[in-house]
């Protein structure tokens, strides 16, 4: 991993492309123009976290390789990649029937407890914990399921579904999307059979956000609008739930068009997305999932950030009611939500705030940031003004950030 972090990110972009692909064969795959590819190669300019995005995209890998935070291949650490192979075993020996050695399942209501500390699990980043945990409810869930019948077995398939779409989650961040999708195939079975849209919905926002990290926004738009559409809420007659899937919806589309620069059409999600947390009035969970006035503000800091609207972010963050937001939020909310922070203040010369903020995300999280794009950017602007401050930074976090 060290030989692979010394190098620039337009070699490691280079090598990735290797002799089959050419640099306009990178460039149609990603859809950018040959003129980006050929400057992306020679290290010339930055690259935008879309650019970069699109560029992963194509060939086939994770940001993160690109940016030199993880080698090719072997990104990940012994721990995680044993337990995202626990993970994937689960994920698709239960949605085959690969059942023999489970012969007393647990009930209903132990399995939803389980399902929501693989969740708590999650949103704390603890992988080894969340695979462990689902693959217990995939694992003995499908085994009831199998033989369930009336109520009992539409509580077991939301509960599968759930699980599954944190499973689902929990690959897409490690940039595994096949395992994602093949989650979200078996989630989505269970949702329409157990006859509940707001699970539906949910499943889709998770979909939009799969469909981000490949770099397919047009496709994660449309994802998360056609799911909205679907169970668009009144207003004047207060449905939490679905106010509650409606809300993460439209964040799934404003940030997906924030990523396609449509700056309009983020602006008119986000709205939404604000219009429902406000209907609600406080933070709430479905599934594993929560929304609400802290969701909605937060969010709102990190679009205007892809937009490139720094300073309007760091207005927003600096609000009374903004300074205090990371204690209500999990450990992956609060750490994507300063992660946005520090690239507002360093795009806006705060170089030592975003420093210090940049510190904290890595020790919060060390290693849900390996895994993160952001870093290795705000890493290559700080270094303009003093790479032994990030070489600094790099050590404290554990995080290449420069070559």
């Amino acid at each position: 991993m060290s030989n692979w972090a010394e190098l620039t990110t337009g070699k490691r972009i280079k090598h990735l492309r290797g002799c089959d692909l050419t640099q306009q064969g990178l460039a149609d795959v990603a859809g950018v123009s040959l003129a980006l590819v050929q400057k992306a190669e020679q290290d010339r300019g930055e690259l935008s976290v879309g650019s970069l995005l699109k560029i992963a995209g194509a060939l086939k890998t994770d940001v993160g390789v690109i940016l030199g935070q993880q080698a090719p291949r072997r990104g990940m650490n012994r721990g995680d990649r044993a337990s995202l192979r626990q993970l994937s075993d689960a994920v698709h020996e239960s949605a085959l029937g690969e059942w023999e050695g489970v012969d007393d399942p647990s009930t209903v209501g132990e399995l939803s407890k389980v399902r929501d500390l693989a969740w708590d699990a999650y949103w704390r980043s603890d992988t080894s914990k969340v695979s462990a945990l689902a693959a217990q409810v995939l694992m003995e869930g499908q085994v009831r399921y199998a033989g369930a019948t009336g109520a009992e077995r539409e509580r077991l398939g939301l509960v599968l579904a759930s699980t599954y779409r944190v499973a689902a989650s929990c690959a897409t961040g490690f940039g595994q999307r096949d395992l994602a999708l093949s989650a979200l195939t078996s989630a989505k079975l269970l949702a329409r059979d157990a006859g509940d849209p707001m699970m539906t919905a949910l499943l889709e926002s998770t979909l939009s956000w799969v469909y981000l990290r490949s770099a397919k926004t047009p496709r994660a738009v449309a994802v998360a609008e056609r799911a909205a559409l679907a169970i668009e809420p009144s207003f004047s007659k207060v449905n939490r739930p679905q106010l509650l899937a409606y809300g993460r919806l439209m964040i799934s589309a404003a940030v997906a068009s924030s990523r396609r620069d449509d700056e309009s059409a983020a602006d008119d999600y986000i709205s939404q997305a604000h219009a429902a947390a406000a209907r609600l009035g406080r933070d709430e969970a479905l599934y594993g999932t929560h929304f609400g006035p802290t969701a909605a503000k937060a969010e709102a800091v990190g679009i205007h950030v892809a937009l490139g609207n720094y300073g309007r972010a760091l207005n927003l963050a600096n609000q009374r009611d903004m300074t205090d937001l990371p204690k209500h939020m999990s450990k992956v909310a609060r750490n994507r939500y300063k992660l946005d922070v520090a690239l507002a203040q360093c795009a806006s010369g705060l170089h030592d705030q975003a420093g210090n903020t940049l510190v904290e995300v890595g020790l919060d999280a060390p290693e849900w940031v390996k895994h993160q794009a952001l870093p290795g950017v705000i890493g290559k602007r700080l270094a303009k003004v003093s790479t032994a401050r990030v070489r600094t930074i790099s050590e404290l976090i554990g995080v290449p950030l420069i070559s």
